[in-house]
């Protein structure tokens, strides 16, 4: 499966800013990590086939993510963005819920997400 995300960009703090992900064909689980300056790559959010979701903490009640499966597509609605959230964001596909990057079988390439204060 291909991934391709789009939509990152610059905000500012409490700004909002909404990531696509779409995929080349069916996968039961999509979702998202993010990777900033000189950390290790971290979950963000998943989401499987019936509509289930999961979320970081550092990210419940601000990021909403939702799919179409018609469209094989994931979207990351991203609200009261910090300085923090500041990242590469990577699209992720698996067998099941990616909430572990050993977990993901296909990655889109990073799109960049900065957050300024």
């Amino acid at each position: 499966v291909q991934l391709q995300a789009s939509g990152g960009g610059l905000v500012q703090a409490g700004g909002s800013l909404r990531l696509s992900c779409a995929a080349s064909g069916r996968t039961a689980g999509m979702g998202w990590f993010r990777q900033a300056p000189g950390k290790e790559r971290e979950f963000v959010a998943a989401i499987d086939w019936s509509g289930k979701n999961t979320y970081a903490d550092s990210v419940k009640g601000r990021f909403t993510i939702s799919r179409d499966n018609t469209k094989n597509t994931v979207i990351l609605q991203m609200n009261s963005l910090k300085p923090e959230d500041t990242a590469d964001y990577y699209c992720a596909a698996s067998t099941r819920m990616p909430t572990v990057a050993a977990w993901v079988h296909s990655w889109g390439k990073g799109t960049l997400v900065t957050v300024s204060s």
